[in-house]
């Protein structure tokens, strides 16, 4: 029965992929219950395919001030559910407002890179553990899921060499490592590990939300899963995880729908944290029961991830 969940909500997000593309180009600017919204239109990139990104600046936003910068994946997502595929947003303007008004997080901007859909799998699963996975995995991997040339490390190089400097070029923002932090879900969740360890001179932490801990998508889950993919990107982080306690990071997941599928697999990633010494205070892994993998679950507890990263 889990199974054939997650085929059809796989199956439903294949359906809306076209419609969504075709409607990029157009889609207005989201509406926000507070802040304000700048969008770059395509920002052009030598590494990876153009892409709209948008930047979100909180009330008050001054070029007086100094503001941390949290980097989103799915951009698209994250504040408008108006023309989104499955009208769902992440609220992460009205989160995000709330708690620097609580004085719970320091004041931040949020910069929400969106998605190429058909390209997604390719820049967000992590190229280097794709590398370590043996054959046949790896080629029914790039063939059936992902169809494109696997590309994480050209997409980081796109985050880091190109969007940042620019964001600290065009906006008022502190350009350090602890002020700049990276979040994301599912194989966003991925990718945000995957630039914590590539890029740890750069990133402050990760929040990483219904990570797909397995590793692969669910069509290729199989008995041989946790010995030929998801023990790799545990390998993986286990060699290049920053050192304990100088970096922050945080997991999540449920137990409904493709949630569901990572239970046997977060607690051996959380195993290599406990091993690498990881603290309470900079590494957090919480369970949801009766939460699943979608942007409201997300926004139930995305006050959670900003205030480890953000905390004042």
């Amino acid at each position: 029965m889990k199974r054939l969940l997650a085929f059809s909500i796989l199956f439903s997000f294949a359906f809306h992929v076209s419609a969504q593309l075709k409607k990029e180009s157009s889609t207005p600017l989201p509406k926000v219950a507070s802040g304000a919204i700048q969008r770059i239109e395509k920002f052009p990139s030598k590494y990876v395919e153009a892409r709209n990104v948008d930047v979100w600046l909180p009330e008050g936003y001054s070029a007086k001030k100094k503001y941390a910068v949290l980097y989103m994946h799915d951009g698209q997502m994250l504040f408008d559910s108006t023309y989104n595929w499955n009208h769902q947003e992440w609220g992460v303007d009205e989160t995000v407002s709330k708690l620097i008004k609580e004085k719970k997080i320091r004041e931040c901007i949020v910069v929400a890179v969106w998605n190429v859909p058909n390209k997604r799998f390719a820049d967000y699963i992590p190229q280097k553990v794709i590398d370590s996975i043996p054959e046949p995995t790896r080629s029914k991997l790039i063939t059936q899921q992902i169809k494109e040339t696997p590309d994480a490390d050209n997409y980081l190089k796109f985050l880091v060499t190109e969007l940042k400097a620019y964001i600290d070029s065009a906006y008022s923002t502190k350009k350090d490592v602890k002020n700049t932090f990276i979040m994301g879900s599912s194989m966003g969740g991925l990718i945000s590990a995957y630039a914590l360890c590539e890029y740890p001179d750069v990133f402050g932490g990760a929040a990483c939300l219904s990570t797909n801990s397995s590793f692969l998508p669910f069509a290729m889950i199989n008995d041989k899963t946790d010995k030929e993919a998801a023990s790799k990107f545990r390998n993986y982080l286990a060699a290049h995880l920053p050192k304990a306690n100088t970096r922050k990071i945080y997991f999540d997941y449920g137990d409904q729908d493709m949630d569901a599928y990572y239970i046997p697999f977060q607690p051996k990633i959380d195993e290599v944290l406990k091993q690498k010494g990881y603290s309470e205070k900079y590494w957090i892994t919480n369970f949801y029961p009766g939460e699943g993998h979608s942007e409201k679950s997300w926004n139930k507890r995305l006050h959670i991830p900003l205030i480890l990263l953000l905390k004042k």
